[in-house]
């Protein structure tokens, strides 16, 4: 069920009275207002006032106090509604007027009062529609199943039914008894529109295209159907392309606010902006819009603060797989930040559950789950089989070129690491010390070790790049690119005086002239080993320099200073 008067009402077309004709010089008598012609105009601001002038002006009509009541209701003013229903209950001995009021409390999503109200009623069509409904929100299982055995054939709880398949997330379902609907009769123009929601939450974005123009050719302001046109195309191309969609509904809009008036076009905005404004907007919409919650989420992980992601997400009972998705992204994150070993197990499990399930598993978000399970695991081999299968999806993607490129790195595929490391464009992503530490060693191991240095010699010196030259110097060393190491361990021996460094220092000066001597590294290169070696305070320099370096240069007419 939708709040008819929030999100979703429907834009009031309000229709220019058309003078009567009269003859001239005589002056045109004011007819009177008939309520009939504002409800079927849908204006129910009119059918409003002018109940509210004749309650005032105590005249007759009857039922008067319902009909005010079910103009406010379909006008969205829900607290209005049940004051006046309220006050027809004195007047009035009708019993469903319990069900009317339990219709405006469900759409103030006062569920358990709803359900109070409607226990009221005598039994009814309405009612079982209502307590079926209460029973969903509260997640009453035994009830559900009553209230479902006692729905009919009619069309009202057939709707009723497809809701609930709709909102427990069975949409074919939903869509089978929709399109059942449509055939019995083609002038429920509506039904097109909850058959294009279901085939957008099945993916099916172009089918849901098509099968909403049948309606948008009818009703080309409705903002329901302009709103799906918009995600739809959010899902196709991008937030641009969605939002020029919605202009057509500020056009004919008469306040010319119209995204302030309606809060589902207020959150749709936030996504095809980016994010935009979406502190304002979307924490007054998560019990309104089930999507605010999982967007705010989307927000808090780019903002980088895992920890408010989790505190919205972590009481939250995935339904559908992209809610399982961003649980395990939030439990991801937050397990890398804080060094939780169980959020990081419980992140792994939800990605399995999506990636190894009979629906998802040759998907792109499934194959996409099963390779950041084996991240987590890491097990590198078996994330490439898994990121390799849906590469070509992703060529111009830095999330997807960060994790490809360190599972690369991680599985000692060097060449395909360095290509997939250096494609990411994001300057904060190229900034960040994991990057950097893996593009290095990645050089490194490609034989490209003055690659890595020069990426050291443009950080500015603080922790991070500590930590970067004694990666370079120790992989460096392992590799046997003696030079780089002797200078990362000279720069290394200057900010700290370990003897370890000293030793690597000794060991990759050694390493250079062992090179030099059997003619693979230049002179050149010995003699600034020999400035570094004289650098240090060590009693043994000395010794290798005089002793064994120069007397071999001396012996085979290198110059050595």
């Amino acid at each position: 069920m939708i709040r008819p008067g929030t999100s979703l009402t429907k834009q009031k077309q309000k229709q220019r009275a058309v003078a009567p004709k009269v003859a001239l010089g005589k002056k045109a008598e004011a007819a009177r207002p008939i309520l009939q012609d504002y409800l079927d105009a849908t204006d129910y601001v009119g059918a409003v006032t002018l109940l509210e002038f004749e309650r005032k002006a105590r005249e007759e009509r009857p039922h008067l106090l319902m009909w005010l009541a079910y103009s406010y209701f379909h006008n969205g003013d829900y607290k209005k509604a049940i004051d006046a229903y309220d006050d027809a209950m004195k007047k009035e001995n009708d019993p469903n007027i319990h069900a009317y009021k339990a219709c405006c409390y469900y759409a103030l999503t006062q569920y358990q009062e709803a359900e109070e109200e409607a226990k009221k009623a005598p039994e009814s069509a309405l009612k079982t529609r209502l307590l079926f409904h209460t029973a969903h929100k509260s997640n009453d299982e035994s009830t559900m199943m009553a209230q479902h055995q006692a729905l009919g054939e009619s069309t009202e709880d057939q709707l009723c039914l497809a809701a609930i398949q709709y909102l427990r997330s069975h949409f074919q379902e939903a869509t089978d008894i929709y399109k059942r609907l449509l055939v019995e009769d083609r002038e429920h123009l509506a039904l097109n529109v909850y058959i294009a929601f279901c085939y957008y939450k099945l993916d099916y974005y172009d089918v849901a295209l098509e099968i909403l123009q049948t309606y948008l050719t009818t009703y080309p302001h409705s903002i329901t159907a302009v709103n799906l046109k918009a995600c739809s195309h959010y899902q196709l191309y991008n937030g641009k392309a969605a939002e020029a969609e919605l202009k057509v509904l500020q056009s004919a809009s008469a306040s010319g606010n119209i995204f302030q008036e309606h809060d589902l076009l207020q959150h749709n905005l936030v996504v095809f902006r980016n994010g935009e404004n979406a502190i304002q907007v979307l924490p007054p919409l998560l019990d309104i819009i089930p999507e605010a919650r999982l967007n705010l989420v989307i927000y808090h992980l780019r903002s980088d603060d895992a920890m408010e992601a989790y505190n919205l997400i972590k009481d939250l009972e995935p339904a559908v797989p992209r809610e399982y998705i961003l649980k395990g992204v939030v439990f991801a994150c937050l397990g890398q930040k804080t060094g939780s070993r169980e959020h990081l197990k419980l992140a792994q499990q939800l990605f399995q559950l999506v990636g190894a399930s009979a629906s998802e598993c040759d998907t792109i978000p499934g194959r996409q789950c099963m390779a950041s399970c084996f991240f987590l695991l890491r097990q590198f081999e078996d994330v490439l089989v898994y990121l390799k299968s849906v590469k070509p999806y992703f060529t111009n993607d830095d999330d997807f070129n960060w994790n490809y490129g360190i599972a690369c790195a991680a599985a000692a595929d060097y060449k395909e690491a360095k290509e997939a490391l250096l494609q990411i464009q994001n300057e904060k992503y190229r900034a960040e010390f994991s990057y950097l530490s893996w593009l290095c060693r990645v050089y490194i191991m490609s034989n490209e070790p003055s690659m890595a240095w020069e990426t050291y010699v443009r950080m500015d010196t603080s922790n991070e790049s500590f930590n970067l030259l004694h990666l370079i110097a120790n992989d460096c060393y392992k590799m046997g690119h003696f030079y780089y190491a002797c200078k990362a361990f000279d720069v290394l021996e200057r900010l700290d005086p370990d003897p370890e460094f000293w030793e690597g220092k000794r060991g990759a000066a050694v390493g250079v002239f062992q090179k030099c001597v059997a003619g693979k590294e230049s002179t050149d290169k010995l003699q600034e080993v020999v400035n570094l070696l004289r650098s240090s305070n060590n009693p043994q320099v000395e010794y290798m320099i005089n002793r064994v370096m120069k007397k071999w240069a001396k012996e085979n007419r290198v110059k050595l200073e």
